[in-house]
């Protein structure tokens, strides 16, 4: 589809606002990274496309740009000056607002400005239209109370027609509280505290706000549903204040069907072409509102034709697009931005995390406890990107001050409906997400059971990694970082929403000092390799165990994450030609070959202490009498990926020593000698007493690890030669172990 003009609505725009808004001075505030986007931003209009893709009418009114604002202690107050201006739709918390402070759980944010209602629009309502605000809000109209919402992901209007002076300009003000982590509500990654897997928050205005004319009884709300088998789709038109009316619906280019306002109206779609990542067509569709014969309202949607669901094939479970099996792969998109926070700098911005998800060969992408604009959705519906949509998480991983607040469970529901409900038309939306890891997690068999009465049309996923209760239509695990197979009930289908989380640090990033990933590489190519040995594994997975689809941790890095495929501020790490061909498992990684073997290939003899020793342990003349000697590798069972230990450590660190003989080698292959390590978790590695490698976090398999120049200096080919390490454990699994190969860069299939 290619939207027609007469469907994106061109931008009407007053222009006597009293304090000259468009004119003030504007810059991002104290910004720690900036992206190539930040230096678009307008703010006489920011965000100036329209925001409502799937129900579009010809004039509405944008009111993004600078307002006045003010943090004040309560919401019975009112601001005595105001602290400045702030650039709506940009978080308080972010760069691009131009203020960038945080908003405590006790104050209250209040924003305000002037706008002007054209006057060909006297004889109609005027909606005012938030695309979010975070949390709750009140919002004021001259003066007049026009509504309040509560719920930081869906948008929500107002009829403010009755609260409009009769001329001249109209005042709006804005009043925000927001708990962010003492409120048990939706939050998702939001933290007061950042830093581990959450970050700053969000608070007040962060999506479009906009106004708009429509005729008393026009449409409110859409549902369209495609039918694939039937060769049709279905349209339910809800009219403003349940009025009756006569609805028009018609398909460009096809048929046209009549019925009445609240019934369902079925238009034929004869010889559909079908909408699939790779060829994603859409249908442009138009709902005329007739009353007594005369037309009321019209509207612009689209939808594609396209059917999800689970079925038995050969024996296994797996997941059908339009009646084919269909393997999901795609990355964890968190939606968060370094100069916007929870708001892309522009359109283009928003566009281009799905546009390089493409270009990296994935099929899907997993919207991660985040509820994006409706315009991602429309960009994910145009490219042909199958959404994972999370609902945002309750009470995450922090704890603010005096514990957890008890999760609130009406506020959960209330917005987990509401999500449904806004996104029900993207047919680039394939599973709804209940919870995540735990997150939260409540009722998970009710809530489940409302999301199917709400949606039968597509997967339901009940805890992507949490726990699970035998409801919904997938078995969702989370390994990190090496993906592994696990025992699937029969009545759901195998799925990893998540795994990897591969770290390396690189580009201008203020959070590297603390950055982190499941595991770390030193290069593009290192972490390119690892991630195609990953999805060899998945290969393998999807053909042996009936894995049907797998999320990689992550699109981009967020804050001190540093195991995203691009930078926080959008530079790719990767050529994304070779992650496109381990994508579509045309590659799995350069070939392994085991030169010195590891204590899983051959039973192996090591010293070990689990003792602090002296200072020059790892030297080869090392006093080592009082040392053990014991079979590795070294850990407790149950570690994945490590088997059964030759000795069991369940210490914080333990050092060891091992003496092995390197053969004479070509100059080939000591260009490509790699360590063969199963570390959990971080270690110092010493060759004949020189430091080769210093790595933090863990592994869940034997992973090669390419030797430094000053490693390949340290060896003695044709001689003893000894390996030293220091391995420091502190949660979870523990486990190590090495050997020595070398890995063939020759990148074929």
């Amino acid at each position: 589809m290619n939207p027609k003009t007469s469907l994106i609505p061109a931008l009407c725009v007053a222009t006597s606002f009293s304090h000259a808004i468009a004119q003030e001075a504007w810059k991002p505030k104290d910004p720690p990274m900036l992206t190539r986007w930040a230096k678009d931003v307008d703010p006489k209009m920011p965000l100036p496309e329209y925001p409502r893709p799937q129900m579009t009418r010809g004039e509405w009114q944008n009111l993004n740009g600078l307002w006045n604002y003010a943090v004040v202690g309560d919401a019975s107050q009112e601001p005595a000056k105001w602290d400045g201006k702030i650039l709506v739709p940009y978080p308080i918390e972010s760069a691009l607002s131009g203020v960038k402070k945080q908003v405590s759980p006790k104050e209250t944010l209040v924003y305000e400005r002037g706008f002007a209602v054209p006057a060909n629009w006297k004889d109609q309502r005027v909606l005012l239209h938030f695309g979010a605000v975070d949390y709750e809000c009140e919002v004021l109209v001259n003066g007049k109370s026009a509504g309040k919402h509560e719920g930081g992901y869906d948008p929500f209007s107002f009829d403010i027609t009755d609260h409009l002076n009769a001329s001249g300009e109209q005042k709006l003000v804005v009043k925000v509280t927001d708990p962010t982590w003492t409120g048990g509500q939706p939050r998702g990654k939001q933290t007061l505290s950042p830093a581990g897997i959450m970050y700053t928050p969000t608070t007040g205005i962060w999506q479009t706000v906009w106004i708009e004319p429509v005729a008393k009884g026009g449409v409110e709300d859409l549902h369209i549903v495609p039918d694939v088998k039937g060769g049709a789709v279905k349209v339910k038109v809800d009219l403003a204040d349940q009025m009756d009316g006569e609805i028009t619906v018609k398909v460009a280019g096809g048929s046209t069907a009549s019925g009445k306002a609240g019934s369902e109206i079925t238009i034929p779609v004869k010889d559909a072409k079908l909408w699939t990542p790779e060829n994603p067509h859409l249908y442009d569709l138009t709902v005329t509102v007739k009353r007594d014969g005369k037309t009321v309202d019209e509207v612009g949607s689209y939808f594609g034709m396209r059917s999800v669901e689970m079925a038995d094939v050969n024996g296994k479970k797996r997941l059908l697009l339009n009646g084919k099996p269909v393997f999901m792969f795609g990355p964890l998109d968190q939606g968060f931005w370094p100069d916007g926070v929870y708001t892309a700098p522009t359109d283009a911005a928003l566009k281009y995390d799905l546009e390089v998800t493409k270009q990296l060969g994935f099929n899907t992408t997993r919207k991660h406890i985040k509820v994006e604009p409706a315009r991602w959705y429309y960009h994910a519906d145009m490219l042909g990107l199958l959404v994972w949509q999370d609902m945002p998480s309750a009470n995450s991983y922090d704890t603010p001050p005096g514990g957890k607040p008890r999760v609130d469970k009406q506020a959960y529901e209330t917005q987990l409906k509401a999500m449904l409900d806004n996104l029900e038309n993207h047919p680039s939306i394939v599973m709804w997400v209940v919870f995540n890891e735990g997150q939260g997690q409540h009722d998970t068999p009710k809530l489940v059971s409302l999301v199917k009465s709400l949606d039968s049309t597509r997967l339901i996923n009940q805890a992507s990694g949490g726990g699970h209760h035998g409801v919904g239509d997938v078995y969702d695990h989370h390994p990190y970082p090496a993906p592994r197979r696990f025992d699937t009930p029969a009545s759901q289908a195998f799925v990893l929403g998540e795994y990897g989380g591969i770290g390396l640090k690189t580009g201008n990033n203020p959070w590297h000092a603390k950055g982190w990933g499941y595991t770390n590489t030193h290069s593009g190519t290192e972490l390119e390799n690892l991630y195609a040995q990953y999805a060899g594994k998945l290969r393998k997975f999807r053909d042996e165990d009936g894995l049907c689809a797998a999320i990689y941790t992550q699109i981009t890095d967020v804050e001190i994450e540093i195991n995203g495929l691009l930078t926080y501020d959008r530079q790719l790490k990767v050529d994304p030609a070779w992650i496109a061909k381990a994508n579509k498992f045309e590659w799995s990684g350069p070939v392994f070959t085991s030169v010195v073997p590891t204590s899983q290939e051959t039973a192996q003899t090591y010293q070990f202490t689990m003792s602090k020793p002296a200072d020059d342990w790892m030297k080869p003349g090392a006093d080592t009498a009082s040392w053990k000697q014991g079979p590795g590798g070294f850990g407790t069972p149950g570690t994945p990926g490590a088997g059964k230990p030759g000795t069991e450590w369940r210490g914080s660190d333990i050092w060891v020593r091992r003496s092995f003989n390197l053969p004479k080698l070509s100059e080939k292959q000591v260009s490509q000698l790699t360590l063969n390590l199963h570390h959990d978790e971080d270690v110092q590695v010493y060759l004949n007493g020189t430091l080769i490698l210093k790595k933090e976090g863990f592994v869940s398999e034997y992973t090669p690890i390419p030797l430094t120049d000053e490693a390949k200096k340290a060896l003695k080919p044709g001689g003893e030669n000894l390996i030293a390490i220091h391995c420091r454990q502190s949660r979870g699994g523990q486990f190590l172990d090495f050997g020595l190969g070398t890995l063939d860069a020759n990148r074929g299939k």
